[in-house]
């Protein structure tokens, strides 16, 4: 999805208030289409309304079209061309053409199912949500479409009546190491979409002035990781380049199956840390998913530069480019 968002919660507790809802999903794009496959905005039968599925170019439309096949109780299958005049009003260089399926909750899209998909999303357990439009036939899949699941990537399948939506959890940033580098790369990550978390038992490095309105946890790292828990949503940063500090938590992160594993550090360096989880019983494949030294090698110079270098190079291995 585009951004984790709330709307599948809010189409729910809007429906549980009583009130008819809809939900709008963008599942096709051409062009230079004001929101990504994915993208989803809410229509209550009361005028309220939250989310976006065009930046506000069709916005109207869709509205209209939803509070009619809520009084109507049918799913609508819409296709809009966005003019180059109203793209370059939301931000964008031309127009494009997006298709926006609206499901009212009940009627088409069934509440238990609904109900069942934020359940799985507060678990922060990955689901697909499928749905043919041809024939109505919805499911949600579990253990399924893992290539989407892991590019986050929602859209038709080569039938071109099958759409599934990805819903995975937020993505997570844990950074061992409360030091300079640490100070950029939370807002840079923040903007990212990332949800960041430091550790630092370090009361000198772990404090509030430096890190202001941010996760901080003063625990011993691999204390720290199992309160926050690790999974395939989340990465690693290992800053500290003390391995009393960085081992604990990257042994931790090798067993979760996180995304991605990031240690700061010298080739030498490198090599040593290979050497102590090799004798701690690591085997060449585990050890081979971190990346050491960190980040990408674009000649950074400086805390911010390198801060670029690591979430660049966490990217392409979200994205399947590493």
């Amino acid at each position: 999805m585009d951004r984790f968002d709330n709307s599948p919660e809010t189409a729910l507790n809007w429906h549980a208030e009583g009130h008819p809802t809809a939900l709008a999903t963008v599942v096709e794009t051409w062009g230079s289409a004001p929101r990504r496959v994915g993208a989803q905005l809410v229509i209550a039968g009361d005028g309220r309304i939250e989310g976006s599925v065009s930046g506000g170019c069709v916005e109207g439309a869709v509205i209209v079209e939803a509070h009619e096949a809520i009084d109507e109780g049918e799913a609508r299958l819409l296709e809009f061309g966005v003019s180059d005049e109203d793209a370059f009003a939301v931000g964008l260089a031309c127009g494009g053409t997006i298709r926006v399926l609206v499901e009212p909750i009940g009627s088409v899209l069934p509440e238990p199912m609904l109900r069942d998909l934020v359940a799985a999303r507060a678990r922060r357990e990955p689901v697909a949500y499928e749905v043919n439009v041809e024939t109505g036939q919805r499911a949600l899949r579990r253990n399924a479409y893992a290539n989407r699941m892991r590019m986050d990537w929602s859209g038709f399948e080569d039938d071109g009546q099958t759409f599934v939506a990805v819903h995975n959890p937020p993505l997570r940033l844990i950074i061992v190491g409360a030091v300079h580098i640490a100070q950029a790369l939370v807002p840079m990550a923040r903007i990212a979409g990332y949800d960041p978390a430091i550790i630092d038992p370090r009361d000198a490095f772990a404090s509030s002035a430096r890190f202001p309105g941010e996760t901080i946890l003063t625990d011993w790292p691999d204390e720290a990781v199992a309160k926050l828990g690790m999974d395939t949503r989340t990465a690693v940063v290992l800053l500290t380049h003390d391995p009393k500090l960085d081992d604990p938590a990257l042994e931790a992160a090798l067993r979760a199956g996180v995304f991605y594993i990031g240690a700061l550090g010298s080739t030498r360096t490198h090599a040593k840390r290979v050497a102590r989880l090799t004798e701690a019983g690591f085997s060449e494949a585990e050890i081979a998913q971190i990346h050491g030294p960190i980040g990408l090698d674009i000649g950074a110079a400086g805390p911010s530069e390198i801060a670029v270098a690591i979430l660049a190079q966490m990217t392409a291995v979200l994205r399947g480019k590493a």
